[in-house]
């Protein structure tokens, strides 16, 4: 027996028992620091989730109520396991994904893809979400070509420009991501992003810059209103701060003209509209003065999104959870807030933080150590989070509890 929909309607809403033959039972695929936050969320309100990830351990699989590890990207290996967990909802944490699989199990009633498999597919891949942008939408963009080869590369450059990004298609977290200033550069920059992406697909994009004052994530929620028709609501925009594509710092909120937020707002509504679904969505975007360019969409919780952790009323996370099970949300500012990166800066298993306790002793800051079982020099393996009277003392708490953190080998 196939399980029962996911609430798509205005009917009442009705959540089992985990472990039980009524159970409300959701797949995630991806189960890192941002899926075991949305685990957690879910198990909050009575869900029975299974985490899947491409190694064991990860994160989110430590708080499921069952794990499995596979390569999500084997269309039949991601097929057999939705057929064997028979989920309702299947909820996309992650790129690399057989995103036509996903499509065919939407087609084929087995689940409920969050928010859709067409959005899942179009921005798994930076050129389905740009082409649906920009040449669909009409949404204002930075300069861009696809390119398949280095000559298809050194053509899209004479075209965009100088200096210029490129990006592997289908990457996260700035991986495979290079600013080129020279042309002499482009063969490394094309050689790193096709060793750096989350699937090796051989195509890139190439993105001129952009003049902007600042960059911002604006947490697009799509859920149920009373009457039953779908409503878009927006979180404050948070501002972040990026080394080579990664995000290390954000706050919330980030200072807007009123023309820019519309802008902003007006953007992010067409794009998540069209994507179409439930959930939250992260809608990235270029600010200057009054001009906002889109950038990239993300149709899950994004890391800078941490932040609202220590903003909000209700986190992204939980925001994301009430809107895949058709519940209420609130996305409000609670108070000013910051995050910073704490990086692993060692290349060992199973290390030990030191400095946790100094941290914590600073007003105002949390910590999330997301136990991932193994550290690199440039792994995100924990986060300072803090609230504070303004966004530059939540900033400077966050910043100084970061650096109390000392990741180091374990013995």
């Amino acid at each position: 027996m196939p399980p029962s929909p996911a609430p798509t309607t205005a009917s009442p809403v009705r959540i089992g028992t985990p472990l039980s033959p009524g159970a409300t039972r959701v797949l995630l695929l991806g189960a890192g620091e941002l899926g075991k936050e949305v685990i957690i969320a879910l198990q909050r309100l009575g869900v029975e989730v299974i985490a899947a990830d491409r190694y064991a351990n990860a994160p989110g699989q430590q708080v499921a109520h069952r794990a499995h590890v596979l390569n999500m990207a084997d269309p039949l290996a991601l097929r057999a396991l939705i057929e064997k967990e028979r989920p309702h909802l299947v909820v996309p944490e992650i790129e690399a994904i057989a995103t036509e699989a996903l499509l065919q199990v939407e087609r084929d009633g087995l689940a409920t893809v969050i928010p859709s498999a067409r959005a899942a597919h179009l921005t798994m891949n930076r050129e389905g979400i740009r082409r649906l942008a920009a040449e669909e939408l009409g949404l204002p963009t930075s300069p861009y070509r696809f390119a398949s080869s280095l000559a298809e590369v050194e053509a899209a450059v004479d075209a965009v420009g100088l200096p210029c990004l490129i990006k592997p298609v289908m990457s996260s977290s700035g991986k495979g991501q290079s600013k080129v200033e020279r042309r002499e550069e482009l063969a490394e920059a094309w050689q790193y992003a096709n060793a750096g992406g989350r699937v090796s697909l051989g195509r890139v994009i190439v993105e001129g810059l952009v003049d902007f004052d600042y960059e911002i994530t604006l947490l697009t929620v799509r859920a149920r209103g009373a009457a039953g028709p779908i409503e878009t609501h927006f979180c404050e925009p948070i501002g972040h701060l990026q080394v080579h594509g990664d995000y290390v710092e954000s706050w919330q909120p980030q200072p807007m003209s009123a023309p820019a937020a519309a802008a902003a707002r007006q953007y992010a509504r067409q794009v998540t509209a069209s994507l179409g679904g439930l959930g939250i969505f992260g809608v990235e975007l270029f600010v200057k003065g009054d001009h906002v360019w889109f950038s990239e969409v993300s149709p899950r919780p994004h890391d800078t999104g941490l932040v609202t952790l220590a903003s909000q009323w209700q986190s992204e996370f939980e925001l994301h959870a009430r809107a895949l099970l058709g519940l209420p949300v609130d996305p409000r500012l609670r108070n000013p807030g910051a995050s910073r990166v704490i990086y692993g800066g060692v290349d060992a298993g199973g290390i030990v933080f030191d400095g946790v306790d100094q941290a914590l002793r600073i007003e105002g800051v949390d910590l999330r150590l997301f136990g991932k079982p193994e550290s690199f020099v440039r792994r995100r393996m924990g986060v300072a989070l803090a609230h504070g009277a303004d966004v530059a003392q939540a900033r400077q708490r966050a910043s100084a509890a970061a650096a109390a953190v000392r990741p180091r080998p374990a013995g």
